[in-house]
């Protein structure tokens, strides 16, 4: 049997450095007994036996610890080659792999041949938003959505009045009976010298005078006084052709007036329903975003980012709803309870749907698409009853414009991703940048800001002219 040897090391070198010079210790004291023996032919025999047993010794010695420069090369080289070895099997492991040599759960897209990511650690998952690879633009263009209509709420729960509470109403009633009227118009005459007449500030005066006996039963009917006609009326537009300076002063004049005035002779509608909608498409594209970036952790990651991506978008669909059934029926509570419970209704059997294991297999993925598709086209019912009960609105006709622009966007978006173009045009092509489902999710956030600006024009709407 080959005993290969140990490498030389600096601890071998010292023992073998201290056995020597014990050996030529030893060896120079026999030589010496020796001398003494009286016959010279005992004497040379002696030293010759002792000679050859001496050398076999030190061989021996000297085999323990090898320091052959060819057999420490090989051995330094084969364990260099190891640590590159492992070096380059972690990089290896951490490379982009091509859709053959995808485990069954992550192939979803044939089309899009290169660039996965496969049962990455979590830490490498993480990392990776920041690398460029085939989920990189599906992560951010969803999670730059996701600030956008973050920035978007904060923004209107700032801007947007709150509901006002009827109990800060209370003191109404002697606030109004203190205002001098004729105060009013000789402060405006003042600052505005050149203002024809105020009349129409006297018709004001008229009539909160008859309402202000009844004052209990004002909130009610607070609608009926025309006040914002009245203050728009105190500023003909011709008075704005007088001069430059006043025309600054006036064009923002009657905004003003109108925005102070509004909240406290006119309560504004609730705001649930819009914020609602904000909330669903925050989710939505979170979840998303959550999805794409995680999913090529493991099967179990995947199973569950996947069931909260399909709820996402069910969330969407159904909170796009309730902005425009509310305030288009908030005057008829029975239709307003009917569509909102049928679309809350839909939005639950459709989570619970997506939840089942055979849900998430490729061959579904059109079922998939015709399933959120069928949802959002049953909004076609509460807005052509809006129609025909607010034709004569301009608001109305406004908001449904809006409203076919933001379906039409999310239909288009939906026929994307279940027909996969461009990619099925030429496999390959766009596995980085520009496939399908890339554009499935800009037109999703385009679809859903489209409804946010429809949003707005409801609360305006309903704030100014209430039922």
């Amino acid at each position: 049997m080959n005993v290969h040897p140990r490498f030389c090391s600096l601890q071998d070198t010292d023992a073998l450095l201290v056995k020597g010079n014990l050996f030529s210790i030893h060896l120079c004291i026999s030589i010496f007994r020796l001398s003494r023996l009286p016959t010279p032919f005992l004497r040379n025999s002696l030293k010759s036996v002792f000679w050859v047993l001496s050398f076999i010794v030190f061989r021996g010695t000297m085999g323990e610890v090898s320091c052959d420069p060819f057999e420490d090369g090989n051995r330094a080289s084969s364990s260099s080659k190891e640590g590159k070895g492992k070096r380059l099997w972690k990089k290896v492991k951490y490379q982009l792999v091509e859709y053959h040599s995808l485990p069954g759960y992550l192939k979803d897209n044939e089309y899009i041949l290169g660039h996965y990511r496969s049962e990455w650690p979590l830490t490498q998952v993480f990392l990776s938003m920041f690398t460029i690879h085939n989920e990189t633009l599906n992560v951010w263009t969803h999670l730059v959505g996701f600030f956008i209509f973050l920035a978007l709420t904060i923004y209107t729960a700032m801007k947007v009045p709150k509901v006002v509470d009827l109990q800060s109403l209370q003191h109404l009633q002697e606030f109004l009976k203190r205002t001098d009227i004729h105060k009013i118009q000789s402060e405006l005459l003042m600052c505005l010298p050149s203002m024809p007449n105020m009349s129409d500030l006297q018709r004001l005066r008229t009539e909160l005078r008859t309402a202000l006996p009844s004052m209990d039963g004002m909130l009610p009917s607070l609608s009926g006084w025309h006040l914002l006609d009245l203050l728009a009326n105190c500023l003909p537009e011709k008075f704005s052709q007088s001069n430059h300076t006043d025309v600054c002063v006036l064009r923002s004049m009657k905004d003003d007036v109108a925005n102070i005035i509004a909240p406290l002779m006119v309560r504004p509608i609730t705001r649930w329903p819009f914020f609602a909608f904000l909330g669903g498409a925050m989710f939505c594209l979170l979840a998303s975003s959550t999805c794409h970036l995680l999913s090529c952790h493991s099967r179990r990651v995947a199973y569950i980012m996947l069931r909260l991506d399909y709820a996402g978008i069910a969330a969407l669909i159904c909170t796009s709803f309730y902005p425009p059934v509310y305030y288009s029926f908030m005057c008829n509570p029975f239709f307003c309870n009917l569509y909102l419970g049928f679309i809350t209704i839909l939005g639950i059997c459709t989570i619970v749907v997506s939840l089942l294991p055979v849900f998430q297999n490729p061959e579904f993925r059109t079922i998939r698409a015709s399933l959120f598709f069928g949802m959002g086209l049953s909004g076609v019912a509460p807005i052509l009853h809006k129609l025909f009960l607010f034709w004569n609105q301009p608001a109305a006709l406004h908001t449904t414009g809006y409203e076919f622009v933001m379906g039409a966007l999310y239909g288009l978006g939906a026929l994307v991703y279940a027909t996969r173009i461009p990619e099925r045009w030429m496999p390959g092509k766009f596995d980085i940048a520009g496939h399908s489902h890339q554009l499935f999710h800009i037109l999703v956030v385009a679809g859903a800001y489209t409804h946010y600006r429809a949003g707005l024009l409801y609360l305006k709407w309903r704030d100014l002219e209430g039922c």
